[in-house]
């Protein structure tokens, strides 16, 4: 669907959603401050990209447990798409991701453009160094660029308290955390635990790409953190050892292609010689035209 035609059908949706569907970074604003004018004192915030699904829904039940209002962003955003990626393609199931949010109880989506985001173009950069340059940073350059780069913009007009994102995006979070601190923007970064499917699949946008045979591949990521789990908690600590545990099974099924397999510290994003208090162990595959990502949080018995 081209952006015109995802921005037309959200001015039809308006006429049957009780919800504010906004496009405009302006009536945002508006609306946000009209809600604090009437005592709503907290605003949530759940930045998306549409084509929402349960694990959308969960942070925005978070948000709605937390927050008096609550906001969702549904943008497609241009920046943190490489010249070899899925932009055009990606999926944008606008009326039934308004349907969720509406089920949901969202008080306001806003729906910009990427021209109302970026105008004719943006000469100003927000890089996380470090951080942005392992795991995934490795992998897409520029990526992390945009997505901080975005998520400031959205922080500046929705002015949330709370901002929602998923264990799944685990070094996304990492850095919005770190980006939030670094630049004393009053901003809350939740993080809530990753939505799996029952076969252990972190649910994702993505999964949509995947054949039916593909589906029944792609939860070997998920096992293959699970087995370094398991042997850190059987005394297993060396991590040579346990990349290449996950590694041989993943590489036991023949259509996936490992991008990598790590273990991290949490906080740095960097690759550990030695097993902390805790370690992130994450990893990115490659399956027909997906590309999935899990991690596990995990702690390190003494």
């Amino acid at each position: 669907m081209l952006e015109a035609e995802y921005c037309s059908q959200a001015k039809v949706t308006r006429q049957y959603f009780m919800m504010q569907v906004l496009e405009y970074i302006a009536d945002v604003r508006r609306a946000v401050a009209l809600a604090r004018g009437h005592e709503r004192t907290s605003i949530g915030f759940v930045p998306t990209m549409g084509a929402l699904h349960t694990g959308h829904a969960s942070l925005i039940r978070a948000a709605r447990q937390q927050d008096d209002f609550v906001v969702v962003s549904i943008f497609v955003n241009p920046t943190q798409f490489g010249p070899q990626e899925d932009l055009r393609n990606y999926p944008r199931p606008l009326e039934r991701d308004l349907a969720m949010c509406r089920e949901e109880k969202v008080d306001l989506v806003f729906l910009p453009s990427a021209t109302e985001m970026y105008g004719d173009g943006s000469f100003t950069q927000v890089r996380v160094e470090l951080l942005s340059r392992t795991l995934c940073g490795a992998h897409r350059p520029g990526h992390f660029d945009g997505v901080a780069l975005v998520v400031t913009k959205l922080f500046n007009i929705v002015q949330p308290d709370r901002a929602y994102f998923g264990q799944k995006d685990a070094q996304q979070a990492t850095i919005i955390r770190r980006m939030v601190r670094d630049l004393n923007q009053p901003v809350d970064v939740v993080v809530c635990p990753t939505v799996r499917e029952a076969d252990g699949l972190a649910m994702s946008s993505r999964n949509a790409y995947l054949s039916p045979e593909q589906r029944t591949q792609a939860p070997v990521l998920y096992r293959s953190l699970q087995m370094v789990s398991l042997a850190i908690a059987k005394g297993e600590h060396r991590v040579e050892q346990l990349r290449l545990l996950a590694c041989v099974e993943i590489q036991s099924v023949k259509a996936v292609n490992i991008d990598y397999l790590e273990l991290v510290d949490p906080e740095t994003l960097q690759p550990v010689n030695q097993l902390g208090r805790q370690v992130l162990a994450a990893g990115a595959v490659r399956l027909g035209a997906a590309r999935l990502i899990d991690n596990l949080l995990i702690d390190v018995p003494d």
